[in-house]
């Protein structure tokens, strides 16, 4: 009885219905994609908030996510940086010297700085680390000198800075105005590594060579170096005590505002810098491998409820030691040279509610320190020379992890099904998002009320009785045109998240008759309207306005707002997503899940045959969505398929994403896991093809076509050769509609 009323409201809504059947009236007179947007916000500053420490925040979780993954090169010495007209010695005082050293850490990797060699016994060994725009020489006369004198041997490592003078490659002449820290983190993210974990690993380095001396370590960092010494430590048990100043967050839920590459995937909330204190004062000194779990630690009676370090008395038990005062740090980026809209810039917020240096310093030693006695100043010998080699020493790294990647990829499918790459690509890569149930699971929730309340849930789903409730689907009349009519539709998916879209119905649909569904996909910063265009239709020639021509083919067609519009909103959205484990692509895909479980149970629509067609970042999200939702029955990705990983963080590329301003959806440890040819296998066995202009600048023949070789062998290998096809066309970055709409109706057979 159901099945019939929705056929016979089905026939209304065909005749021209202001609302199709089943759905409530959608009145909103805002902008839909703006609301949409907004309420993806909200949803993350509440999450931000509320969401609670899991259970499983491990040490060994915490290495991955900053990017502690390489082994470090075995440190049994330091390395005097001299030579016959430059010695090493820079300065000799009653208390201690300085020395200018270097240290291995990474495989071509070094670490350059100072060496505080106190003249008397070492009492303690101290790893002093910087801000990034301060030299090694200024900390030696400062805080590292009040050490030295205290008898600390005290090694300042240099971090990389955030001036841009080496930020590019002019071998393909494109250079950039990102600051060096954001660089290397761009690059350093997709490989699964991180500008933060880089400098800890140099850190680590030294706390290696002073690991023999068996003498307590300790480090002590202000502003950027402030967050390393806090991360190292939280690491590396056998660091003992730590000093930070500039630096300490009270409200995690702002890092977002911070500059682009403190970003870290999966931070929040297991390893805010409160729960890295709980993970450093309930480390026992147990060497460097043992893990560590703050899951049972009760809260520190040490911190207020800002999160700052309450000013207790003295305490040899104190392992975190927080010193008031800001450190002033640089921001943003220089002048726009390169038309970046300032991506980088954030404001850093410094803990104010520490200890006086002084006090802090008496903790950090355990006892009153002396005096301190004259004052001196160092110059920098070639500092921006030492600073060019550690940036290109990390570039280097960086580029070698991308070219070695594809072998990299081949270790990590090794033995795994196709559903675990397909749940690990969710959870780990784009983060998992859980929609509220929809409308068919809310049906089934509603055997538990008995025989009334079943009638009441499917008079709700069929719009027969009842206001609208917060699982309902909401649809307007939108266009009627000789050939369709067309819908403005809003669909819930997760508390203040919605999907917003159009559905475009053929007025030749027959009653009864289940038709194929082309999802098809906008890019970069447009709407669905763009694909109909029914009033304009050469306005937008990218488009060809190719879901009005599919729906005049008879498709039913329906056409997704997707998230990545207005400019600085939607980067504010993945920053705020990122250290909670979500990215867009988590909305994306619960949006498209929650569509497609609405598109199922339309009476007009075959389930079986709905496929996915985008262009541009449409193909992008034809390259991850259905990879994840096997609901697709097909894909088709325009200008975008490509040697994914090398267009994202090769430096060798002059139209990749290392060089303009496009592409901020960064998506850790891709490189590792997946590329397109990858993602293409989660798609397989089902029918899947490449549209590409050979004027299309995304990228070139020969790189698309080298990738996607490996996808036409796969499927061959399938027995499915003629699932699977690539067409060139003579043309630039836009919409063919030749041979993939000959895909469309070869593979759902439609016509039929």
């Amino acid at each position: 009885m159901m099945r019939t009323a929705v056929l016979i409201f089905g026939l209304i809504g065909l005749c021209g219905a202001q609302t199709l059947p089943g759905t409530a009236p959608l009145t909103a007179t805002d902008d839909l994609a703006s609301r949409m947007v907004s309420g993806i916000d909200a949803y993350l500053m509440r999450e931000a908030v509320e969401r609670k420490p899991s259970a499983n925040a491990s040490l060994d979780r915490f290495r991955k996510i900053v990017g502690l993954i390489d082994a470090r090169a075995p440190v049994t010495s330091l390395s005097l940086d001299a030579t016959l007209d430059s010695p090493a010695l820079l300065l000799k005082t009653p208390l201690f010297e300085v020395l200018a050293v270097r240290w291995r850490v990474l495989d071509g990797v070094d670490a350059e700085g100072l060496l505080l060699k106190p003249t008397r016994p070492v009492v303690r060994n101290v790893v002093a680390i910087p801000d990034a725009d301060q030299t090694p020489e200024q900390l030696a006369v400062g805080a590292a000198r009040r050490l030295a004198e205290n008898g600390c041997q005290v090694l300042i490592p240099t971090i990389i800075d955030r001036r841009d003078t080496w930020s590019g490659n002019p071998r393909v002449g494109r250079m950039t105005n990102q600051p060096h820290r954001e660089f290397i983190y761009r690059m350093a993210f997709e490989m699964g590594r991180h500008i933060i974990g880089y400098e800890v690993q140099k850190v680590l380095a030294a706390v290696d060579y002073f690991a023999a001396a068996k003498l307590p370590i300790g480090v002590y960092g202000t502003g950027e170096g402030g967050l390393i010494a806090l991360y190292s430590a939280a690491a590396d048990a056998r660091i003992e005590r730590a000093m930070v100043q500039g630096y300490f967050h009270g409200g995690e839920q702002q890092t977002w505002a911070e500059p682009i590459y403190r970003n870290v995937w999966d931070l929040l909330p297991d390893f805010s810098d409160r729960q890295l204190v709980r993970l450093i004062e309930a480390s026992q000194t147990a060497g460097p491998e043992t893990d560590r779990s703050v899951r049972a630690l009760p809260p520190s009676p040490r911190l207020r409820p800002t999160g700052r370090l309450g000013q207790s008395s003295p305490s040899p038990s104190r392992k975190v030691i927080v010193v008031a005062g800001e450190y002033p740090v640089v921001a943003g980026p220089p002048a726009e040279r390169n038309g970046r809209r300032g991506a980088s810039a954030g404001k850093l917020e410094a803990q104010a509610g520490g200890l006086p240096f002084e006090s802090a310093l008496g903790e950090f030693l355990g006892k009153t320190p002396v005096t301190s006695v004259g004052t001196f100043t160092i110059a920098p010998r070639d500092a921006d020379g030492r600073m060019e080699r550690q940036f290109r020493q990390l570039v280097d790294f960086t580029q070698r992890k991308v070219r070695d990647s594809e072998a990299v990829r081949l270790q990590f499918a090794a033995g795994k099904s196709q559903d675990a790459l397909r749940s690990y690509f969710w959870n780990e890569i784009e983060g998992k998002l859980e929609p509220t149930p929809g409308p068919s699971e809310k049906l089934a929730q509603a055997t538990e009320l008995g025989a009334a309340g079943r009638e009441r849930v499917a008079g709700l789903l069929e719009g027969r009785a009842g206001p609208a409730r917060a699982f309902e689907t909401q649809t307007r009349l939108l266009y009627d045109e000789p050939a369709y009519r067309g819908y403005e539709v809003t669909i819930p998916v997760a508390k203040e998240v919605f999907a917003y879209g159009i559905l475009l119905l053929p007025k030749n649909l027959k009653p009864g008759e289940r038709r194929p569904v082309v999802v098809a996909q906008h890019g970069l910063e447009d709407r669905p309207q763009m694909l109909v265009n029914p009033q304009k239709p050469r306005e937008l020639p990218i488009y060809q306005r190719y879901a009005a021509q599919l729906a005049e083919r008879g498709f039913i067609v329906y056409a997704p707002q997707n998230p990545y519009i207005f400019l600085e909103r939607f980067r504010v959205l993945v920053r705020k997503g990122n250290p909670l484990k979500l990215s867009l692509y988590s909305f994306i895909i619960a949006q498209h899940q929650r569509t497609l479980e609405w598109l199922q149970s339309r009476p007009e629509v075959d389930g079986a045959r709905i496929g996915f067609y985008g262009l541009s970042y449409g193909g992008k999200t034809g390259m991850r969505i259905p990879a994840v939702l096997t609901n697709y029955a097909l894909s088709i990705v325009s200008g975008d398929f490509n040697e994914w990983i090398s267009k994202v963080a090769s430096v060798e590329i002059p139209f990749g994403y290392m060089f303009n301003q496009e592409y901020d959806m960064l998506e850790f440890d891709l490189g590792n896991t997946f590329n397109y040819s990858e993602l293409a296998g989660l798609i397989a066995p089902r029918p899947f093809m490449v549209e590409r202009g050979h004027n299309d600048g995304v990228g070139s023949d020969e790189m698309i076509s080298y990738e996607y070789a490996k996808v036409r062998r796969m499927y061959a290998n399938l027995g499915l050769a003629g699932s699977t096809e690539m067409e060139f066309f003579m043309g630039p970055h836009q919409i063919h509609a030749v041979g993939t709409f000959a895909f469309l109706g070869r593979h759902f057979w439609w016509p039929e």
